[in-house]
């Protein structure tokens, strides 16, 4: 029984040592977006406006980025088979204080510095969903990258593939929650 109590107690102190120091990792980042529950539907008012919605952009709050966090970046991918991976939004170099974008930012009230880059529409800013009828709910992958850098050296016309390589060993943390719309 001693032994168990001992056991017990050394397990309670390293979680407690954990919980002090931060966790076992830096993966408790969390993003959300008021708009909508992860895993959930997309409202209409975030779809193009060829399929009857406002084309603007969902609002995005984050928490508990890591220590060391100097900027941030986001990105929304429709990683349905159909869809291979279409950009809808793509943007940098947001400031570590930042914690929140609001609805309809894109192209009109981003947070100071921060870039938009150009989405597989072939414009710059977010482009909403727009999935082709008849193939069914397309997932949205809504990531956010806390970086240990100020700034991302990407062009505006960047590929998704540049963006990947542009992070590659400057991720601290990421968060993802993902949105689903079809028509």
């Amino acid at each position: 029984m001693r032994r168990r109590g001992c056991i017990s107690f050394m397990f309670a102190l390293i979680l407690s040592l954990a919980a002090v120091e931060g966790g076992f990792g830096q993966g408790s980042m969390e993003l959300y977006s008021p708009a909508f529950k992860d895993g959930g539907q997309i409202p209409q008012k975030y779809a193009m406006k060829a399929i009857g919605g406002e084309n603007i952009s969902p609002p995005l709050v984050w928490k508990d980025s890591p220590k060391g966090t100097k900027s941030f970046a986001i990105s929304i991918v429709d990683h349905h088979p159909v869809a291979n991976n279409w950009v809808h939004w793509l943007v940098i170099d947001i400031a570590a204080d930042v914690d929140t974008i609001p609805e309809g930012a894109s192209g009109k009230a981003m947070p100071a510095g921060s870039a938009e880059l150009m989405n597989s529409y072939g414009s710059i800013g977010y482009g909403g969903p727009q999935p082709p009828k008849g193939t069914g709910e397309h997932p949205y992958a809504i990531t956010l990258y806390a970086l240990s850098v100020d700034k991302l050296n990407l062009d505006k016309d960047a590929s998704l593939r540049s963006f990947h390589k542009a992070l590659r060993g400057k991720i601290l943390a990421e968060s993802k929650i993902t949105g689903h719309y079809g028509q």
